[in-house]
């Protein structure tokens, strides 16, 4: 039976349209998680919207149309971007579901059950855009009033809620981080959580009563639950929890949350207190992602610059903005884009290097072996072409397994040079004339090597991986014969309105 792997992004927040940012956490999940299905994993990928709090509310309240209505249509563009830009997802989870009020339900009973929640009155600093409570010490002043960690306003809070017993969870939270050192990557993440959590926890709210767009507090009318613990929980909702206990078992925990940064503490703090309270497994690696920088600079609406994911798929083509995202920016780290660094690594990798490689390779056998090529005379620097095309591939693997996503593609990439520079030396439109058999050789190896590198690069550029895998052939298929090959990357043009 397929070993099975769960994989999550976080959920998104739709009270607005989807950004480039968005689109990044997708792609490099889905690039995951395809890579875990190549491997004969039995692979479950989620990811969805987290529809209930405040922030929804005010922006309905301000386009003055029903919350539920802007969550549908909110909803609606996320499902549309993972479609567009080739997401596998498995589910698609949305917190307004039946089957996640019940699960959200289930695990505030099982929290209240270890005798972990009590009610009492709030008073405190809250941002509406994060959703989060913040303690005194973590704010800055700024202009026009204090901020979060975050830089977003938070506003003073006063109203009667359920509380979470946080403080009880400071040690054992420690001890889970020293006995699973790869639970919070990259290390960067660990050491910020490593800080926060040795600085004490103080107990969460976990309810609200000024609005009520959330999933209601079991047994306590006029309570929805704090965004966190609803969002939180869609992780073992689409795992099955808890109403189908034997799918539980199977994906739950999770392999890997994908998440931003900004979002680490509730993944790694509350998260799992959480699931400790309701003597729940813990996820086994929560992975926080660095942020897209647009052109070196933060986006945000008031400065313009915020990106329509879509609008540059529909400009220079999802598999070419799916390579440039996981090979320009180092998993983990911040990275910054442009139109031309797409289109420049997108030329220079896939049409002039890779493209331009299996192209002249096929249409040379179309035009000159009547697209069949036969057993012919190998040679030493045939078999050093493939040792380098496997070691390239394995490394990659290696890379991708560690989630070392763009050193991966870029090991990938010297299979791809060793293959040019061995149909440069060894010339087969020159043996044509001089050694027949030879040329066959060289043309086997080549068809080869293309195909192990299109099987491998496969999770980061699927659809142009498989129209190559599909002009390549069934292997070892002796009646298919290639035709004239349609170029996979052409060579990209900058879009004068990007």
């Amino acid at each position: 039976m397929a070993d099975p792997f769960y994989i999550t992004t976080a959920i998104h927040y739709p009270n607005g349209r989807p950004h480039i940012g968005h689109a990044y956490e997708m792609i490099a999940a889905d690039a995951i998680a395809r890579f875990r299905r190549q491997q004969g994993r039995d692979v479950f990928f989620q990811t969805g919207t987290d529809e209930h709090g405040l922030k929804m509310v005010k922006t309905a309240r301000d386009r003055g149309v029903e919350v539920r209505a802007l969550a549908e249509e909110m909803s609606g563009y996320f499902h549309e971007m993972a479609d567009v830009l080739d997401i596998s997802y498995d589910r698609f989870i949305r917190t307004s579901e039946p089957a996640h009020y019940a699960a959200s339900q289930a695990i505030w009973q099982a929290m209240a059950d270890a005798g972990d929640l009590y009610l009492d009155r709030y008073e405190g600093w809250y941002s509406v855009r994060d959703e989060a409570f913040y303690e005194e010490k973590e704010l800055t002043d700024g202009e026009g009033g204090k901020l979060s960690p975050q830089g977003t306003p938070v506003e003073w809070t006063a109203e009667e809620t359920w509380f979470f017993r946080l403080s009880k969870y400071q040690q054992p939270l420690l001890d889970f981080y020293a006995a699973n050192p790869d639970f919070i990557r990259p290390e960067s993440r660990r050491n910020e959580i490593l800080r926060f959590v040795e600085g004490g926890l103080a107990d969460l709210s976990v309810s609200r009563t000024s609005f009520d767009w959330g999933v209601p507090v079991p047994g306590s009318p006029g309570h929805v639950m704090y965004v966190w613990v609803d969002a939180l929980t869609n992780y073992i909702t689409g795992a099955g929890y808890p109403e189908d206990p034997e799918r539980f078992a199977k994906y739950w925990p999770a392999d890997v949350h994908l998440i931003g940064k900004d979002i680490v503490r509730f993944h790694a703090v509350y998260w799992p207190a959480f699931l400790m309270s309701a003597k729940i497994a813990l996820p086994k690696q929560v992975f926080g992602h660095g942020f897209l920088l647009n052109r070196g600079e933060k986006m945000s609406k008031s400065v313009g610059n915020v990106v329509d994911p879509m609008a540059l798929a529909s400009l220079y083509g999802v598999d070419a903005l799916r390579y440039f995202l996981l090979r320009d920016v180092s998993f983990g780290n911040d990275g910054t884009f442009s139109d031309e660094a797409i289109v420049t690594r997108a030329n220079a990798d896939l049409s002039n290097s890779f493209g331009n490689l299996a192209q002249r390779t096929l249409a040379f056998i179309a035009k000159n072996c009547e697209g069949k090529v036969e057993a012919g005379r190998g040679e030493e620097a045939d078999a050093v072409l493939l040792a380098e095309v496997d070691t390239a591939c394995a490394g990659f693997v290696r890379a991708f397994e560690d989630l070392a996503l763009s050193q991966a593609v870029e090991l990938w990439m010297t299979g791809v040079f060793a293959c040019n520079q061995y149909i440069d030396a060894q010339a087969p439109w020159a043996l044509r004339k001089t050694n027949p058999e030879r040329m066959h050789a060289v043309l086997a190896t080549l068809l080869r090597a293309i195909r192990r590198l299109a099987v491998t690069i496969q999770p980061v550029v699927p659809g142009s991986a498989a129209k190559l895998l599909e002009q390549l052939g069934p292997e070892g298929d002796p009646d298919f014969r290639i035709a004239a090959p349609t170029p996979i990357f052409p060579r990209l043009e900058l879009k004068e309105d990007a």
